[in-house]
């Protein structure tokens, strides 16, 4: 029968309303009972499976998404913002308790702003996210989105900076009026591009003026939208805009139950009982939430192709291992 964690994954796929994930785990205890000799068992699940999935199609049923609430930005803006509607989840966020607790707090800030408003105070909604990369401030943002069920824009700043003078802070005012007009969160990612410090040794006169802009549209800033802004070096940001963000929220790379658990959520769909974890977030120490999910993927594709669909801690070790040696 099923593993306890293959029924522990098919549990999460129900109550994340997350049909595919859902049929892909049925399917493979389908598999398992079959190569067991089970083949009436397999057979009687695969049957199943296949009317719900045509059962669904015909009734068109897709996976729930936030309500689009507009299109994506044309003309001046467009190329400026990246709009997404995010299905992510929190469930999909493995984060340190601290982390996972301030980002509840802005949910719930946000959830309860009416009543927050009748005694004068306004919800969290402008925050800093610090850290290395992968480890999990893009997803937050994400995250942040679909709960709150607002779409998310990502601000490009390819497009945004220009060595003309003036463009690059008229083209930011174009993005916080669409801040001011439109409830949504945006995203500033890689955002030491433009809040470097001033006076630096490699300061850019434009890119000054691009800073004092910002510092200028932030502060002003009334609007419902959450404004993001993150960065993997915190050291370069100029200190004026600390005091401009309502929170400032340090990502740190996964400890050993971080690590565990998203080994656990990424190979749910295997039998990871007899895995010799002790040994696995050894090895996995010191790599980002990505890089452990991507070894985790590397792992079970080996595992499906090579040996029989069975998880191992040598094959999860050797995926780490790679990751940590940049041999991928």
């Amino acid at each position: 029968m099923a593993t306890a964690e293959q029924i522990k994954a098919l549990l999460k796929s129900h109550a994340d309303h997350d049909e595919q994930r859902f049929y892909s785990i049925a399917l493979q205890v389908a598999a398992k009972e079959a190569r067991k000799g089970h083949h009436k068992l397999a057979s009687d699940i695969k049957a199943t499976v296949e009317r719900s999935q045509k059962s669904a199609n015909n009734l068109s049923i897709a996976p729930a998404k936030p309500t689009p609430l507009v299109q994506q930005p044309k003309g001046d803006l467009k190329g400026l913002l990246e709009l997404t509607h995010s299905a992510a989840r929190k469930n999909d966020l493995v984060l340190s308790d601290e982390v996972e607790e301030r980002l509840n707090q802005v949910l719930l800030e946000q959830r309860q702003k009416s009543r927050l408003a009748e005694y004068g105070l306004t919800p969290r909604r402008k925050l800093l996210f610090t850290g290395s990369p992968g480890t999990g401030k893009t997803l937050s943002a994400a995250v942040l989105a679909s709960e709150l069920k607002l779409p998310l824009y990502t601000i490009v700043l390819d497009n945004l900076i220009t060595r003309y003078m003036g463009e690059t802070a008229a083209k930011l005012r174009l993005i916080f009026d669409h801040i001011q007009q439109t409830r949504a969160v945006y995203l500033f990612d890689e955002f030491d591009a433009i809040g470097t410090q001033r006076g630096a040794t490699n300061d850019v006169g434009e890119i000054r003026r691009v800073l004092n802009s910002f510092l200028l549209f932030v502060e002003q800033d009334a609007s419902e939208s959450i404004i993001l802004a993150a960065t993997n070096h915190p050291e370069l940001l100029d200190k004026a805009l600390y005091r401009r963000f309502d929170d400032i929220i340090q990502f740190q790379k996964p400890g050993e139950a971080q690590i565990r658990q998203l080994i656990e959520n990424r190979l749910s769909a295997f039998d990871t009982e007899a895995l010799a974890w002790q040994e696995i977030t050894q090895a996995a120490t010191g790599l980002s939430s990505a890089d452990i999910t991507r070894a985790c993927e590397d792992a079970a594709k080996e595992a499906v192709l090579y040996q029989d669909a069975k998880i191992t801690t040598g094959l999860i070790t050797k995926a780490v291992h790679r990751r940590q040696n940049g041999k991928f």
